[in-house]
């Protein structure tokens, strides 16, 4: 079975301006991909090539096996797109909205009905199906967007910054409905994002810069790349725990700052050794400092993701504009 995406050597160029620059990465069926980097990295030039929304400059892209060149209509009716920017119709109402989406990708005029309740329901918006879309709240409005992206059954979900913009409750909640596409459709799905915490809900990371993938793996693997994690801790037996401790471990043991400092490469399985090995009496608190994905792309790149720096993308829409592009 062919992989849910697949991409080769993808290069994409705007008049001599290179936004993507030379990408391969594999989607597997059931996972949540996402692509992570700070605005005009190249993250949604690759969405809309993915979507046909572009031509590729060069290389192969197969999304559920079929190409984006080739085979255009086979693409669209595989995936479920969920744009950066709003695009709902606000003078319909959310039923309206997805019977429209559903007549525009075919879906059987018999399977209408069922559908948008089903997919209604998943984003618990049923309730608000007859109300317009223009008395919903940003977060409801994106709901209604996950609903339209599933109602013709895509094979592959695809999110291009899907919480951007709203607040940081709406996102939790938003992220649940996404997660619970994963456990119970088992459906992939393919995002971008430059907010660190969302990439943690990913199976899989690409780190993108300038273009290019700079590191690609899960969450705690990309964070072991850069250091290891640290426990410290509090004790009012000090230079006794030091002694033990280091005899146990046959390593030094770092005092800073009035605690004890143990490095280890996994806390999952360093922590509970630790609490077996310690009595319990002699630690007054522990606590534990671990690698960001923000670590690592600072390591990687040489600077972080500034939510509030002056937009990437909208530099990169200003020059392409100034080529000609709209």
């Amino acid at each position: 079975m062919a992989a849910a995406i697949e991409v080769q050597g993808l290069v994409k160029r705007f008049d001599g301006l290179e936004a993507v620059g030379g990408i391969d990465c594999v989607v597997e069926h059931g996972e949540i991909f996402g692509f992570l980097g700070p605005n005009g990295a190249g993250k949604s030039t690759t969405i809309n090539i993915l979507s046909t929304l572009l031509d590729p400059t060069e290389g192969t892209v197969l999304v559920n096996g079929f190409d984006v060149r080739t085979q255009r209509n086979q693409v669209r009716k595989s995936i479920g797109l969920v744009f950066q920017d709003p695009s709902l119709d606000d003078r319909l109402t959310a039923e309206e909205n997805l019977l429209f989406h559903a007549k525009l990708y075919s879906v059987p005029k018999e399977q209408y009905r069922p559908r948008i309740e089903e997919v209604l329901r998943l984003v618990d918006l049923w309730d608000r199906r007859k109300d317009l879309v223009r008395t919903f709240s940003g977060g409801m409005k994106r709901r209604l967007e996950i609903a339209r992206g599933l109602i013709h059954y895509p094979a592959v979900l695809v999110l291009d910054e899907p919480t951007i913009g709203l607040d940081p409750q709406t996102r939790v909640y938003l992220w649940d409905y996404i997660m619970r596409l994963k456990r119970e459709r088992n459906m992939t799905i393919f995002m971008t994002t430059h907010y660190m915490e969302e990439a943690e809900y990913c199976d899989r990371i690409a780190i993108i810069d300038h273009g290019k993938i700079v590191a690609l793996g899960t969450p705690r693997d990309l964070k072991r790349q850069v250091g290891q994690n640290t426990i410290r801790i509090r004790t009012h037996e000090q230079a006794g725990l030091k002694e033990e401790l280091e005899r146990r471990y046959d390593r030094p043991i770092a005092e800073n700052d009035g605690a004890l400092e143990l490095k280890v490469d996994d806390a999952e399985e360093s922590l509970p050794r630790l609490f077996d090995d310690v009595d319990s009496h002699r630690v007054d608190s522990v606590t534990l400092e671990q690698p960001t994905l923000e670590d690592v792309f600072l390591a990687l790149t040489g600077r972080a993701i500034r939510e509030d720096e002056a937009s990437g993308k909208d530099k990169m829409r200003q020059r392409l504009k100034a080529r000609g592009y709209h």
